[in-house]
């Protein structure tokens, strides 16, 4: 008998070609749950009660650190070492390399003024008192002002994302329109901040007994922004003075990753015309659609803290 062989129909090449398309699927899949860590994402998504939050700090004080203590941890993180300059010696710090983009935006031939910059970060961090001051980078063009203020706000970016550069703010839990939601501090505060005024030095104390020689000063300073001290003034009346209840049923924390692009700790500013600036660009300002809803422009909660200064908090 003989056999007659068949061509291989359309649709034979369209199930080869499936096959294909399946198996390149597959393998830009595969590339993508390599590169995206689940387990991390929910390492920057983490919320939890103000008592977890205490607890996270109890075991590692490093973590209620300020802006400047953060810079500082930040640009150490990569490493220094002595170099000398006409016979002087002067630290160098590795981060002004750019090691996170492979060397983009290194700064070359400015080692003794960026380690005047470290300096700064060193005192603010220790609270001597540049931490009162605004940092001015001064010079002229083409001196790298803006490269330095760019790997600046890189740096925090990433160090945020990391273990050792986790930091955390609160939110409130709100009616609206009966309708329960969660809204963020508007300047991402401290949540150590939520601890009354007259029992802040003990809650320090207590925080810092194993406090090691060297380690930063755990301090707890301020006031709530505005709009927060309304919010806690108000459930405190409505549990009557009971601070317990309010941190229990209305304040969740969690984890703030710092973010240029979703202005999230890091401000940009882009100066214009002295006649056509405006200063609420920076300081924010009142939001008059809500004048009508709570009846006074003086109420913190018709403001909107949009300003490059408020939304910089904390980074």
């Amino acid at each position: 008998m003989s056999e007659t062989k068949k061509s291989p129909s359309r649709g034979d090449t369209g199930a080869a070609g499936a096959k294909k398309s399946a198996s390149a699927s597959e393998t830009v899949l595969d590339i993508i749950e390599q590169k995206v860590d689940a387990g991390h994402f929910r390492d920057l998504t983490w919320t939890g009660t103000f008592w977890e939050y205490l607890d996270l700090v109890f075991a590692n004080p490093r973590v209620a650190r300020n802006a400047y203590q953060r810079a500082f941890d930040m640009i150490l993180s990569w490493g220094a070492e002595e170099v000398v300059i006409n016979k002087e010696k002067v630290t160098r710090y590795k981060f002004f390399d750019d090691p996170i983009s492979g060397g983009r935006d290194a700064v070359y031939g400015l080692d003794r003024p960026l380690a005047s910059l470290v300096g700064f970060f060193k005192a603010a961090a220790y609270h001597y008192g540049t931490e009162h001051r605004v940092l001015l980078l001064h010079g002229p063009v083409g001196s790298a002002k803006s490269t330095i203020a760019r790997l600046l706000k890189k740096g925090l970016e990433v160090y945020s994302r990391l273990p050792e550069g986790a930091l955390y703010t609160f939110q409130w839990k709100m009616d609206r329109g009966g309708r329960e939601e969660w809204v963020d501090s508007p300047m991402y505060e401290e949540p150590l901040k939520l601890v009354p005024l007259e029992a802040r030095d003990a809650v320090v104390k207590e925080v810092t007994r194993k406090r090691k020689p060297g380690d930063y000063p755990v301090l707890i300073e301020g006031h709530l922004n505005p709009f927060c001290r309304h919010t806690f003034a108000s459930l405190m009346r409505e549990h009557e003075g009971d601070w317990k209840k309010v941190i229990n049923a209305h304040v969740r924390v969690r984890r703030l990753a710092l973010s240029e692009a979703d202005r999230v700790g890091i401000g940009t500013f882009q100066p214009k015309d002295e006649k056509n600036q405006d200063s609420t660009e920076l300081t924010g300002d009142i939001n008059y659609r809500k004048i009508a809803e709570y009846g006074s422009d003086s109420d913190p909660r018709a403001f909107n803290f949009d300003g490059e200064f408020n939304i910089a908090n904390r980074g």
